[in-house]
């Protein structure tokens, strides 16, 4: 797993060979922390599956519940599977879109 500080989020790159070997590094590496906005870039060497994707949705929405953005960039999953409560978008661009987004709603209230 690689961790880049960017200027509005951190952006947490999977580098592992499995899923299930990244989200092992990811939780203790504490990388759930919710103290900035975070883009999980995952790899399409990993073959995430839906079941992988929902073990975000608690990540996901304690950083919703505290005014933070937390987006996956995964283009291996029909997004319209997905649950609400998780943002997951195709591209890093499309993940830097949804934190402005999110950003402009928090300021105006939403």
């Amino acid at each position: 797993m690689k961790i880049s500080q960017k200027v509005t989020y951190t952006l947490i790159s999977s580098t592992e060979n499995s899923f299930s070997e990244f989200f092992k590094v990811f939780k203790s590496e504490n990388a759930e922390s919710i103290e900035n906005h975070k883009v999980v870039q995952l790899s399409e060497n990993l073959n995430t599956t839906l079941e992988d994707l929902s073990l975000f949705l608690n990540i996901a929405s304690k950083h919703r519940s505290n005014g933070i953005s937390f987006v996956i960039v995964c283009n291996e999953i029909d997004i319209d599977d997905i649950p609400d409560e998780i943002n997951i978008v195709p591209t890093l661009q499309e993940a830097e879109d949804v934190l402005e987004m999110e950003a402009i709603e928090r300021d105006l209230g939403f």
